[in-house]
């Protein structure tokens, strides 16, 4: 890999990570300050939203070859989060204050957090072990519970407001 193509995605990956890591201080800082899951939405959801439009760049990172991830699994975790956030989240806001959306963004945000650093240290020759092992065992626990409330209790919610049928 070309040592250019290699600054560019340590780029990219530092830049969602440092996005990840300011999200998740917003919504934990949210959390403490007010004592309530409610705020999640307002006090990083704009930042998310940016954050997980920008992630199409990884779908492209696979079309062309630069990253061995090939496109069907980037396009289908793009397109998945970025229905629920954009379709569902960003334009019902009844659906903003839900327990679920403080839930899936805590998971999200967690989650990336430690994949986009353990991507942009790998690019470095720098990662911790202990970034590793986070990277692959972490997610067993938070992506369950990022995709269960947007699954189940929004679907729940969203039909109590007449959206789906």
């Amino acid at each position: 890999m070309s040592r250019l193509l290699k600054l560019y995605l340590f780029a990219y990956n530092s830049l969602q990570a440092f996005g990840w890591t300011i999200s998740l201080f917003r919504i934990l800082s949210c959390f403490i300050a007010t004592n309530s899951v409610n705020g999640a939405y307002a006090s990083a959801g704009d930042l998310i939203c940016l954050l997980q439009t920008c992630a199409f760049l990884e779908v492209v990172h696979g079309a062309i070859g630069i990253v061995p991830s090939g496109v069907l699994f980037p396009l289908m975790q793009w397109g998945g989060r970025t229905h629920f956030l954009l379709a569902i989240v960003r334009r019902i806001h009844e659906v903003q204050e839900l327990p679920a959306v403080f839930i899936t963004f805590f998971a999200w945000s967690l989650t990336e957090v430690i994949r986009y650093w353990h991507y942009a240290l790998n690019i470095s020759g720098g990662c911790p072990s202990w970034l590793t092992y986070l990277r692959y065992t972490l997610f067993i626990v938070l992506y369950p519970m990022g995709l269960a409330p947007g699954e189940s209790e929004l679907y729940v919610h969203s039909s109590t407001f007449g959206i789906c049928s």
